[in-house]
């Protein structure tokens, strides 16, 4: 999600497959200097042909000081210089995962996209699905904001469990799928505790009732229950909120908005049973 700092496991998980490229090639005479060449670039992206191994590991050198735009630029003209060779395939994904390590989600998900429409049965692709679910989860806002970045990121991962549920990728797909629920569940909640406090109860059940019905797993639903029991007296039907305290007493019996239910059940409908 957005913030100063990444998930360790993401990141090693990320990382894994770019260590790993160094066994492609074996070892390769680089050639390469501090500038960017006989084409003239200062950085190294200037148009000049250059055998692809020694193209492939100037981008791979760039990423590893750290310069992931350049080097995701590097990997890009291994695959514009040499199409049709072994290491345009790697140089694909390697290019995504420089865009990633740069936080240029956008092309990130573009490049890795690009190399399942390619190579869609290839055996990295489980690779390539993870970094485009990373790349929209790393783009999740805060619940006061739009939430169609969480939709897309929720739908990427559940695709990663869904074609690879026995990978390390889908096993962190799934941890990351519950803080994905949960911050989705604190949308509605957010939007639903708006609509109470305007006096739209109607509007602001639907919301709760979305948490208990798709985020039921979620830290939200005891809240969610609870502020359903609030509602239902409001639009005076108190037998829909016995139902929904006991609900919320069968499920979370020491939980704090239990009580809290509870003492609202006996003071405005002491008498009501559910119905």
């Amino acid at each position: 999600m957005t913030s100063n700092t990444r998930s360790p496991r993401s990141i090693a998980l990320a990382s894994a497959f770019a260590a790993s490229t160094m066994m492609l090639g074996g070892c390769a005479s680089l050639g390469i200097g501090g500038g960017g060449g006989a084409g003239g670039g200062t950085d190294g992206t200037a148009y000049v042909a250059r055998d692809v191994e020694t193209l492939y590991f100037s981008a791979k050198e760039k990423l590893d000081q750290g310069r992931a735009p350049l080097a995701a630029a590097l990997f890009d003209e291994v695959e514009r210089q040499h199409p049709y060779s072994p290491w345009a395939r790697r140089a694909q994904l390697m290019s995504a995962f420089s865009y990633y390590v740069g936080r240029d989600y956008n092309k990130s998900i573009a490049s890795a996209q690009r190399f399942l429409s390619i190579h869609p049965g290839n055996k990295d692709a489980p690779y390539a699905y993870y970094l485009i679910a990373l790349s929209y989860y790393e783009q999740i806002s805060d619940v006061t904001r739009d939430q169609k970045i969480t939709d897309q990121a929720r739908s990427a991962l559940t695709e990663v469990n869904r074609r690879f549920p026995t990978t390390e990728y889908a096993a962190d797909a799934r941890l990351k799928l519950d803080l994905v629920n949960d911050h989705l569940a604190g949308k509605e909640m957010e939007i639903g505790r708006f609509y109470q406090r305007s006096g739209r109860w109607l509007a602001s059940q639907i919301r709760f009732q979305n948490v208990v019905d798709n985020y039921q797993t979620t830290s939200h639903a005891p809240e969610a229950l609870y502020r359903l029991t609030e509602s239902s007296l409001a639009l005076g039907v108190p037998q829909e909120a016995v139902k929904y305290a006991a609900v919320l007493g069968a499920n979370y019996p020491g939980n704090e908005w239990y009580e809290k239910a509870f003492e609202l059940i006996q003071k405005k409908a002491p008498g009501a049973t559910a119905s």
